[in-house]
């Protein structure tokens, strides 16, 4: 049928320039390179591996769809019909064809990337985008409300968040508002997402950091490491040092000072917005500052590695969180997964080796160095995973051993409510800092065009940078006490108290769909419920014993050498299990 549609496509001198042989050629050759760039995604080599390998779940897809053409294929929420399917068909043949047989010279564009007017649903408009700028930049509370709706509205139909709504009718649960803990208290649970000193430029980095120290949130790093100087307090107080540091497959700008200098350690395992695939920043991005944060090469494209390749295994990871423990004992080692089907098992996995704070990114999280591929089919929203790792833990007795975190386009209040009450206790934020510091959505963040200087390291460009950190702190204190008056319609005093209350969540009483409903229920499922007397968030420190390693024994022999920068002889037997040997003294 694809080669009957190209040869008509010819005929009709849709397809100019090419034979009917050339252009079979060209879409083979596109085919095979996309089903390529999956299998390197999955860490699968061979085309016959590849077959019936079952790598895939299916998202909004009905049982009956399932059971009839994607036999084993994970579907947890069911969803549209073969009925359905056919309705979508024959609106897109409507739509490019009409009432005639012959294709016209060019079809609209339906906004499926960008935003247009008329076009595909998009969670970030213009509207959106205006209103928040306005909010932050003016301290315009009505700004603020129209953002809010406008948000809400966005997310409503077309994510699973959308479909859900607080179950607040009982008013008896309800508390005085000054009987919820501050703003202030709140925003130590948020975070901003992991974009590296190159994908963004100094100054949106640094003002970023400023933002989260001052208000007692965390700013990460990103994997491009950064530079030492920025850990010194400024004369008006501030300080530009991120408290979060992540150590990726690349390793790019990791030094003993780097891993020393953190509250928290983040390693990296997949990215939400593009699972199985590593960082790339352009050699046009790679400036001499850059290349020196990282220990590279000017104007030479880095790229990270899908995997990390001394992790194979939970092990494996277990090591390097060993590592990094040794490294720094003072922070905590937080590890990066992505939503998808059986994360929550990989996760028991995570918090037996250790960890003592898990990410669950979702895929609505955007990146400047995502392929549209990544964007649009790769990951699975963080509602699911997070619910799924959430109830895991639980049931394995585990949850009150680690923090978990998501990320994946958190805007309102809203939608860290439901964050909560599917079982988070800190929230990323990526996307919403950067349109508060004057982000457009020009979509050309790997382009290294940035009109208004974020994702850019051309110096033109960054002067252009109006964002302050004062904006960034606006956005985080609307967005707490929005969310201390839906905890107080709620009844919860704390934060804490309303982890992994999935009780409170029902879905949308208006909620129909025309295509097939969803099942929501698996989500919505109280995870202190399905084990009873078992911790449902974290409670207790991870036993990392630091201070019986051996280097740690020998601290006290040091001491002198360690403050007075001497030298110090010792004969100690050293064996296999003494592993990272000396990063303990380094640290010291």
């Amino acid at each position: 049928m694809v080669y009957e549609a190209l040869a008509k496509l010819h005929r009709e001198n849709v397809l100019v320039g090419f034979t009917v042989p050339e252009l079979i050629a060209r879409f083979r050759l596109a085919v095979d390179d996309g089903i390529r760039k999956v299998m390197s995604k999955m860490g699968i080599s061979t085309l016959q591996s590849y077959k019936g390998a079952q790598i895939f779940e299916a998202l909004g897809i009905a049982n009956e769809v399932v059971e009839r053409c994607f036999v084993g294929t994970a579907s947890r929420v069911g969803g549209t019909t073969l009925a359905g399917f056919a309705a979508d068909a024959l609106a897109m043949h409507n739509a490019a064809y009409g009432n005639s047989n012959a294709v016209p010279p060019a079809l609209g564009d339906e906004g499926e990337y960008n935003w247009r007017r008329g076009g595909a649903r998009h969670v970030n408009t213009p509207a959106t985008v205006s209103n928040m700028q306005d909010a932050v930049r003016r301290e315009n509370k009505a700004a603020w409300e129209a953002y809010t709706a406008e948000a809400q509205a966005s997310v409503r139909d077309c994510t699973l968040r959308g479909l859900l709504e607080l179950d607040d009718d009982d008013t008896t649960h309800a508390v005085p508002i000054d009987k919820v803990e501050p703003w202030t208290s709140i925003v130590k649970r948020f975070c901003t997402g992991a974009m590296s000193y190159g994908s963004i430029s100094k100054e949106a980095h640094t003002a970023l950091a400023v933002a989260m120290n001052a208000i007692g949130g965390k700013s990460n790093s990103g994997e491009g490491g950064e530079d030492a100087e920025r850990s010194i307090v400024r004369a008006d107080g501030s300080c530009a040092r991120s408290a979060i540091k992540q150590v990726a497959s690349g390793r790019f700008g990791v030094t003993s000072n780097y891993l020393a200098d953190a509250d928290e350690l983040q390693i990296k395992m997949a990215q939400g917005a593009k699972a199985g695939e590593g960082g790339e920043l352009l050699g046009t991005k790679v400036s001499a500052d850059i290349a020196r944060t990282r220990h590279t090469t000017p104007g030479v494209t880095l790229v990270s590695p899908p995997p990390h390749h001394d992790i194979y295994s939970i092990e494996d990871l277990k090591q390097l969180i060993y590592d990094l423990k040794s490294a720094n004992e003072g922070a905590r080692v937080s590890v990066k997964l992505v939503s998808e089907v059986g994360v929550g098992v990989v996760a028991a996995g995570v918090v037996k080796a250790l960890a003592d704070h898990i990410l669950v990114a979702g895929h609505d999280g955007g990146t400047g160095a995502a392929r549209w591929t990544g964007i649009k089919y790769a990951g699975l929203p963080w509602e699911l995973g997070l619910a799924e790792t959430h109830q895991t833990l639980v049931l394995n007795g585990l949850r009150g051993r680690v923090v978990l975190q998501t990320d994946g386009q958190l805007k309102t209040a809203r939608d860290v409510a439901i964050a909560a009450l599917l079982g988070a206790e800190e929230f990323g934020f990526a996307t919403a800092p950067l349109v508060a510091l004057g982000c457009v959505y020009l979509r050309r963040c790997h382009q290294n065009s940035c009109a208004v200087g974020i994702a850019t390291q051309d110096p033109e460009l960054r002067a252009k940078f109006g964002g302050q950190p004062e904006h960034v702190i606006n956005f985080f204190h609307y967005l707490a006490e929005d969310l201390r008056t839906l905890m107080a319609r709620l009844g919860f005093c704390t934060v804490r108290e309303m982890v992994g209350h999935a009780e409170r969540l029902r879905v949308r009483t208006d909620y129909a769909s025309a295509k097939g409903a969803l099942d929501l229920s698996s989500l919505l499922q109280p995870a202190h419920e399905m084990r009873r007397g078992v911790a449902t968030h974290s409670v207790e420190q991870q036993q990392h014993d630091v201070a019986g390693r051996l280097d740690a024994r020998l601290l006290p022999q040091l001491q002198e050498a360690l403050q007075g920068g001497t030298t110090a002889d010792i004969e100690v037997a050293i064996g296999n299990t003494d592993r990272a040997f000396g990063t303990v003294l380094s640290y010291h």
